[in-house]
C-alpha cells in the first residue's frame, strides 16, 4: 500500500509545484476512489485572493463537479500538507474515509495541532474519524516549503 501512497503523492507534488510557480504555498491534493483520481486541486488562495482556495477544498470541489459527491465517504485524499482546520472540517463534513499527507502543519493542522478536527469523535453526525497517515514523501514536501519561504523572502 505504501507504493500506492508514493504514486498518488507524486501527483500531489506535481500539483504543488504548479501552485508554487503561481506564487502560492506548495500544496497539491488528489481524491482517489477505486484507484482512480476523481478530483484534484492546487493551492491558489494567494493568486486568487480567496483564502478558501486550499488544495484540499479545490480537490473536493472538483470531485463534486465530476459527479462524485455521494461517493466521497468511500474515497482517500492525498495531500502534500496536513489539512488545516478549515480543510479538516470540510473533510469531516464529507466523511472522507482516509487522509494521506506529506508534511505536518503544527499550529493549524487538523490532526497534529491542538485543533485536531480530523480526530475529534464528539461532533454529532460526523461519524468515525478518517484513517490518517502522515510523513509520506515528507522530504520532497519540505523541500517545496523551503522554496516557498525563499520566494517570500525575496518579496
Amino acid at each position: 500500500m505504501q507504493e500506492n501512497f508514493q504514486y498518488y503523492m507524486h501527483q500531489c507534488l506535481d500539483l504543488a509545484k504548479t501552485a508554487l510557480k503561481a506564487g502560492n504555498p506548495p500544496v497539491g491534493a488528489v481524491i482517489v476512489l477505486d484507484e482512480k483520481v476523481i478530483g484534484s486541486g492546487i493551492e491558489s488562495g494567494r493568486s486568487t485572493g480567496d483564502i478558501t482556495n486550499h488544495a484540499e477544498i479545490m480537490a473536493v470541489r472538483d470531485a463534486v463537479k465530476n459527479g462524485y459527491s455521494d461517493k466521497l465517504h468511500l474515497s482517500r485524499m492525498y495531500t502534500t500538507h496536513e489539512p488545516c482546520i478549515m480543510c479538516s472540517y470540510m473533510i469531516r463534513h464529507h466523511k472522507i474515509a482516509e487522509i494521506i499527507y506529506g508534511t505536518s502543519v503544527p499550529y493549524v493542522g487538523g490532526f497534529t495541532s491542538k485543533y485536531n478536527v480530523l480526530s475529534a469523535e464528539d461532533v454529532p453526525k460526523w461519524g468515525s474519524k478518517p484513517k490518517i497517515t502522515g510523513d509520506v514523501c515528507v522530504e520532497e514536501c519540505n523541500e517545496l516549503n523551503t522554496q516557498f519561504l525563499e520566494l517570500l523572502n525575496k518579496l
